[in-house]
């Protein structure tokens, strides 16, 4: 039979919504979500095998997908039979298509032809992909259960509870393990099934789990079996609720637990191949309830204001702190304690960016002293009185034309780092030479033990330094520093190493 891509032969399809019917490779599938693209729609077929042609009846919601066998075929209906598939948050259906091939009109067909040749090409290269085995006739689904995943851009913090709730729409978590490795959070997440790693993959690979940042790389791993000790914030084993929490890491607290439970309820992750649009407001609140605090109590919204101590009394400034904490958010307002100078109050412009420079400055060395950065009781920090002089204590940053993030979107909230002894510059005048930079960099008081400039853009450089500390207070004494031809130098933290 020929079929045409004006889709007269849907007639015969009416309320068949059983899965039976001859088996036949080609597949029809009903009830798609108006926006859907064919590549959305080949991937329903990728992880069962070779998908050799694709029609879509775009005004019909529907569409035509052949695979390479039939046996192919047979295990894809199967398969969605027990486990409903998923397009963009919507239900749709797949049951054999009466044609045993598609013959389509290439001249109306070219669009989703490109989609399919570019996607099997990808599938079919001589270096088997991520540990999928390339034969001829079919690309078989890697065999191992366990992804591994890394975070990319990681702005707001991921934590093992999101990463379930994910993951959980292609199928059981058995278990996952988080850890940091290369100061990136990075994951493992067994399935029960190899079939639902593969759709998790393919699906989720390259996505955003929230807006513009925390980027999903997701690889086979190759363990086929995760061995879980504690079920606690870093691991977890949900085949077995009666494993202990191990020694100095609580369990959640259950106030948060539950605070947590009602904002998950809020993530949504669509289909594959858009952002997983998570609201924000829901993420951060997750995030704070879920993330780095593990004090009860705190209330799910996030706390802006940061109580920061063991300062060096003798050497801090508001002007320094604004500095350093505005790596992870836009201060507002810094204050210095009248009566016990090494602590300070300082607020965020909101409460992710507070849970941000909390969990990456707490425990780093500032001006020679391990800082403490915990969430303050207070909920803004006050300014002084009128006509009282506080010593220059406080300062209100408001309206400072230094904050990093006040534009939405900003490549900014790409590049938040972990302190490191790496620092990234940006915005040097053409004038200005390495011997120049390494000198500026020396007299804050450390050792430069590299430098390289950018190849395409000589605006931009990499410099070392000998130890994380040394790079802090370079940032701290140099970032926005008058380079000359009104150029202020940039500095913020950096993944690389040189």
């Amino acid at each position: 039979i020929c079929l045409s891509a004006n889709g007269n032969d849907n007639k015969k399809f009416k309320g068949d919504d059983k899965m039976d019917g001859a088996p036949s490779r080609v597949l029809h599938i009903r009830k798609l979500p108006g926006e859907v693209t064919e590549t959305e729609v080949i991937a329903l077929g990728l992880p069962f095998g070779k998908v050799t042609n694709i029609l879509m009846l775009k005004g019909k919601n529907q569409a035509f997908l052949e695979l390479a066998t039939e046996e192919a075929a047979i295990t894809m209906v199967n398969y969605y039979s027990a486990v409903t598939p998923h397009l963009r948050n919507q239900p749709i259906y797949i049951q054999y298509s009466n044609h045993k091939e598609l013959k389509t009109d290439n001249t109306l067909n070219q669009r989703a032809q490109a989609v399919l040749q570019a996607v099997t090409a990808v599938q079919a290269t001589n270096a088997p992909i991520s540990g999928t085995t390339v034969s001829e006739s079919a690309v078989t689904p890697a065999q191992s259960p366990v992804l591994r995943i890394i975070i990319d851009n990681m702005y707001y913090p991921v934590t093992l509870d999101v990463l379930h709730q994910i993951f959980s729409k292609f199928g059981a978590v058995l278990k996952i393990i988080t850890f940091t490795k290369n100061n990136q959070f990075q994951a493992l997440l067994q399935y029960g099934d190899p079939v639902n790693a593969q759709q998790a993959k393919l699906a989720l690979d390259g996505q955003n789990i929230y807006n513009a940042c925390c980027t999903l790389r997701i690889d086979f791993s190759k363990l086929v079996n995760l061995n879980v000790k504690y079920n606690n914030d870093k691991s977890r084993d949900y085949t077995r609720p009666d494993l202990p929490s191990g020694d100095g890491q609580p369990a959640l607290d259950p106030a948060i637990a539950a605070a947590f439970a009602k904002e998950t309820s809020l993530l949504a992750v669509p289909g594959a191949l858009s952002p997983l649009a998570i609201p924000n407001a829901a993420a951060a609140a997750a995030a704070a309830a879920a993330g780095r605090v593990g004090m009860p109590g705190v209330s799910a919204g996030g706390n802006t204001v940061l109580l920061v101590s063991n300062l060096n009394e003798e050497m801090v400034t508001p002007q320094s702190l604004f500095t350093l904490f505005g790596v992870y958010g836009d201060v507002q307002r810094v204050k210095i304690l009248y009566n016990k100078k090494d602590s300070a109050l300082i607020q965020m412009a909101d409460g992710n960016q507070s849970q941000l420079a909390m969990s990456h400055l707490n425990g780093q060395k500032m001006y020679g002293k391990i800082i403490r950065v915990t969430l303050s009781k207070h909920q803004t920090v006050q300014l002084p009185r009128e006509g009282l002089d506080d010593q220059g204590l406080t300062k209100d940053f408001g309206n400072s034309p230094l904050h990093r993030f006040k534009k939405p979107g900003s490549k900014n909230f790409q590049n938040i780092f972990p302190p490191s002894a790496t620092l990234h510059l940006s915005n040097i005048p053409p004038s200005v030479a390495e011997e120049d930079l390494r000198t500026l960099f020396a007299n804050t008081g450390g050792t430069v033990k590299a430098f390289k400039f950018f190849q395409r853009d000589h605006k931009m450089a990499l410099l070392q330094m000998s130890t994380v500390e040394e790079a802090i207070q370079a940032l701290i004494d140099l970032h926005n520093y008058n380079l000359g031809e009104n150029h202020h130098l940039r500095v913020s933290f950096s993944k690389s190493t040189i």
